[in-house]
């Protein structure tokens, strides 16, 4: 079991440096652009589609296009810190996975609003990009879910191992 642990903590580790580096590069990407990333057609279909069914104009646009890539530098800092407090408790202890899944929900948020239009414009590229970010946010919910579990289960076990102990 230890291995399974081991092994889990090194796909969310890994699943977090993705969203670390490619959404961080796109927020600041988005974010450093002077028409908020709406230049690049391809990656910005999904603000032109929300605009249009919300009516906004231009300004409604970049606005839309700012608040997101503002999102997306957050999930990037926030898998950045859950990196380096999984490498600070290789030392200590257990990491604290919470903030993670706070991140990954947005990754999922953001990933079900952009696969929307994709599918609409029949753009398989961009459905299969953003269905991958879908799946690895998934995935890596998933095994902090299985990491909890067992973290519980050793606690459990070692609060019936010290109740035997003193009676």
């Amino acid at each position: 079991m230890r291995k399974l642990s081991i092994a889990s903590a090194a796909m969310i580790v890994a699943i977090s440096l993705y969203f670390t580096l490619v959404w961080g590069y796109d927020g600041y990407r988005i974010l450093s652009s002077p028409s908020y990333g709406l230049e690049d057609i391809w990656r910005s279909q999904f603000i032109f589609a929300i605009g249009r069914l919300f009516g906004f104009g231009p300004v409604g646009l970049i606005k839309l296009a700012a608040f997101f890539g503002a999102l997306k530098l957050a999930v990037a800092c926030i898998c950045a810190i859950h990196i380096v407090d999984r490498f600070r408790c290789m030392l200590r202890g257990e990491a604290n996975s919470e903030i993670l899944e706070a991140g990954l929900i947005l990754v999922v948020l953001i990933n079900i609003v952009s696969v929307g239009p994709a599918a609409w414009a029949h753009s398989t590229d961009l459905m299969r990009e953003h269905t991958l970010q879908l799946v690895l946010a998934g995935l890596a919910v998933a095994l902090c879910i299985v990491e909890r579990t067992h973290i519980r289960r050793d606690d459990s076990t070692i609060a019936v191992t010290v109740k035997s102990q003193d009676s």
